[in-house]
């Protein structure tokens, strides 16, 4: 096993501290932690980091050194709320300015970690004292001794992996193990990957903007900036597989969305480069049709190939993958702290310490998931000959989408149909997408051809992801927080991603795979929260003490 990395954190970012960090960490990993409470000019910083820099929006943001040795989270935000909401073990702090309480500084340091300070008065100096740091001769300097008894010993990390199903969030899941050294095997019923919910042409990838900033919000934010990332890592969208960043023209749905959304834009929280607010007479223009009530535009944004970014992904593993296609999994036992996947020969397909359930709602069908709220909600989406509309080298979206043209076929839908479980392309679904794709560019409804594919989004109830260690209902239990949520040994979910799967994959399967390393997590811990499947379980137990 690789030396841990060693843990930085920065409470106001500087470049200079950031490249002296990567100078001296030597051959151990460093995982820097940078609090950023203003603007940044990432103009002198190194084309690493320079080409990945974050748009100024709000958020913990990751990125990675081109060797994988470096890892750097930025938090771009109000200091004080961006230390509360982290939830890392650190070596190394430097002090550039004071929070408003030590004891959360304290909560964040290993055992003997070191403190540097820009400046520090009696009083502060006092209050580190008391939560435990020791200052040496500079009183600028100091060190933190725990006063609370050692916990757990920490054991050798068992780095073999069996993951279930093979879309989007199985197959993220599989390249984020694999990075860190993983074996892992995937496990899928059919002969290909992506052949479930992952199987259609175009997934869409854009932000969500609400006034309020909310949770679901800063979610799909951080996991669409993330997935930018990301992807550029892989060798880039259009280049390591079918895509394209060739923008999303989100229209607005009547006058009083429209209101919102121009509080939204006159706000200030969102740069031109992440999202710009158009009034009609742009909007219009860029359409080609009206457009009355104005429109987002969402440069970053775009579309992709799930099954080619499935397929993008698994190459990357390389032979630290082991696939089993065309394999039904159909029990899990526990076994001598091991999990065995049995199919329904009673042959055992596979055998680990983890596994990784990512098979959307057909991950109910195990006993161990079956209590999790999860449903499936049907989805047509239609395709169409580029010469029956007027198309757009964009994506454009209101109640519906449309993609560019793309090997002689445009996508547009699609449909959300709740509790309904036909599979088959039904003339009805493709004359609603027509409709709305219709309504929106100003052309009459026009027939074609019934052409498309359906699939089936996997939901929760709170139409989040559930990310992290599964719930075990069956042992009795008082909750009052997540921690208290009994939990199966091993046993790790990545589903609940619905119809934003494509951008959610590469986040959550690094969010797991943090868990399962004892890293620093790439959420704040509010958003980690947020889609831990215990979140039903506690909300259960807490109605009825």
């Amino acid at each position: 096993m690789s030396m841990a990395a060693l843990v930085v954190l920065d409470t106001d970012f500087d470049g200079a501290r950031l490249l002296a960090a990567c100078t001296r960490h030597g051959a151990r990993r460093l995982h820097y932690i940078a609090l950023a409470p203003r603007p940044i000019d990432a103009g002198q910083l190194p084309s690493p980091w320079r080409e990945q820099w974050p748009p100024q929006v709000r958020g913990l943001h990751r990125m990675v050194s081109g060797d994988g040795q470096v890892t750097l989270d930025l938090l771009i935000g109000e200091p004080a709320a961006s230390l509360a909401q982290l939830s890392a073990r650190v070596d190394e702090v430097h002090l550039a300015w004071v929070p408003p309480s030590m004891t959360v500084l304290a909560r964040l340091m290993n055992d003997g970690a070191c403190l540097q300070a820009v400046r520090l008065d009696e009083a502060q100096r006092l209050a580190l004292w008391q939560q435990g740091f020791a200052f040496d001769d500079s009183r600028l300097r100091a060190v933190y001794h725990a006063r609370q008894a050692p916990g757990e010993a920490v054991h050798e990390i068992d780095r073999r992996a069996i993951v279930i199903g093979a879309g989007v969030a199985g197959s993220a899941a599989c390249e984020r193990l694999a990075a860190r050294g993983w074996q892992v095997t995937l496990v899928e019923r059919h002969a290909q990957p992506a052949s479930e919910a992952s199987g259609n042409l175009a997934g869409i990838f854009m932000p969500l903007l609400s006034s309020d900033d909310n949770i679901p919000t800063r979610l799909v934010r951080a996991a669409y900036l993330y997935a930018l990332r990301y992807w550029s890592g892989l060798g880039g969208v259009g280049s390591a597989f079918d895509g394209a960043r060739c923008g999303v023209l989100h229209l607005a749905r009547d006058s009083a969305h429209a209101q919102v959304q121009r509080r939204i834009a006159a706000s200030g929280d969102y740069p031109p480069d992440f999202a710009r607010w158009l009034e009609a007479d742009e909007a219009t223009a860029m359409l080609g049709a009206s457009a009355p009530d104005g429109a987002w535009w969402f440069a970053q944004g775009g579309w992709a190939r799930p099954s080619a970014a499935c397929a993008a992904m698994l190459a990357a593993c390389g032979a630290r993958l082991t696939r089993r296609f065309s394999s039904s999994a159909l029990t899990l036992s526990r076994v001598d702290d091991e999990w065995q996947v049995v199919d329904a020969d009673g042959v055992v397909i596979a055998a680990a310490p983890t596994v990784i359930l990512a098979a959307g709602t057909t991950a109910v069908r195990f006993a161990q998931a079956a209590s999790l709220p999860l449903y499936a909600v049907r989805g047509q989406v239609t395709h169409l000959d580029p010469g029956s509309l007027p198309t757009h080298p964009f994506v454009v979206c209101r109640e519906s989408y449309m993609t560019p043209p793309h090997d002689g076929v445009v996508c547009v839908g699609a449909t959300y149909d709740a509790q309904d479980d036909d599979a088959s392309l039904r003339p009805s679904s493709q004359q609603d997408n027509i409709e709305k794709t219709a309504a929106i560019l100003g052309v009459p409804p026009f027939d074609a051809p019934l052409a498309g594919r359906t699939g089936f989004r996997c939901m929760a109830p709170d139409r989040m992801p559930l990310v992290g260690a599964l719930p075990d209902p069956g042992v009795p239990r008082r909750c009052e927080q997540l921690r208290d949520v009994p939990r199966w040994p091993g046993l790790f979910g990545l589903l609940g991603y619905a119809s934003r799967g494509l951008i959610w994959a590469p986040l959550a399967a690094e969010l797991l795979a943090c868990q399962l390393e004892g890293q620093p997590p790439p959420l704040e811990s509010q958003l980690v929260a947020a889609v831990d499947p215990g979140r039903f379980v506690l909300k259960e137990r807490r109605r009825a003490q």
